[in-house]
């Protein structure tokens, strides 16, 4: 398999093949979803959800994104690696949000970097970041570092108002130079009327099924799925809690170890 990169992302949308994505925040997973042919691998920040026990995205730092991308890229051959721009890595100033992306590229080898917002805020600090050489995903419509803003997890794109918002922060962000946006939470039509409407390829996450490509938390398709549009592939969650029990019960009980497990 050819190394994914932002160029091969506009040539699947251009052939109409459909891109897949999974997040990732270990070696291992990222080594699996590699191995599958998986197009790209998103260390989300939304491991302060899942591997954290936080309520939200926001207790996430620039240095817990810096490590978990860089177990990812240790394992990974083949996908394009992108890493998300944590809260405040990229609000406060352009020249701030280079240097939090220079590191997650630099220290977290990173091969690309996703922000959440539109241009209209943001589009200075997109457009330094990609010219020094940095590709950016965008994310719009349910942004979960504005959270506090919007008042929950809501979806987006209901009125006509926030419709012709969306449609047009959509193509800000291709017009600034991103190589892709993720559409998360906004109805079906509107998915589909933005990604017709776009050169670059578009990644739903609760968007519909006709985005250029799709993306979903690696541990909501292993059975610890809370998203309503979150499908469980396998429940991992249900077979690990077997085995973690069966060890407690076999310690307890004085079948483990056995002979064969030790040593001697």
């Amino acid at each position: 398999m050819n190394k994914i990169t932002p160029a091969v992302f506009l040539e699947k949308k251009q052939r109409g093949e459909k891109l897949v994505l999974l997040t990732a925040y270990d070696y291992l997973l990222a080594k699996i979803e590699d191995e599958v042919g998986i197009d790209g691998i998103l260390v989300g920040d939304s491991l302060g959800m899942i591997l954290m026990g936080k309520e939200n995205t926001l207790p996430v730092s620039v240095d817990i994104m810096v490590h978990h991308t860089s177990c990812v890229s240790g394992a990974v051959k083949n996908a394009l690696v992108i890493s998300d721009m944590p809260f405040l890595s990229y609000q406060i100033s352009a020249e701030e949000a280079l240097r939090n992306a220079g590191r997650l590229v630099v220290e977290g080898g990173a091969q690309a970097v996703k922000l959440e917002g539109p241009g209209s805020k943001f589009g200075t600090a997109i457009r330094k970041i990609i010219d020094a050489g940095i590709p950016v995903m965008g994310h719009i419509g349910l942004t979960p570092q504005f959270v506090l803003e919007i008042g929950g997890y809501k979806v987006q794109g209901r009125s006509e108002e926030c419709r012709e918002r969306l449609k047009r922060e959509a193509k800000e962000l291709e017009e600034l130079g991103c190589f892709a946006i993720v559409l998360e939470c906004i109805p079906k039509d509107l998915a589909k009327e933005i990604t017709e409407s776009l050169n670059i390829p578009t990644i739903g996450i609760g968007a519909g099924p006709d985005c250029d490509g799709q993306i979903l938390v690696c541990y909501d398709i292993l059975g610890w799925g809370k998203s309503r549009f979150a499908k469980t592939y396998f429940d991992a969650k249900a077979e690990i809690k077997k085995a973690f029990e069966q060890f407690v019960e076999e310690v307890r009980n004085g079948k483990y170890p056995e002979e064969k497990h030790s040593y001697t």
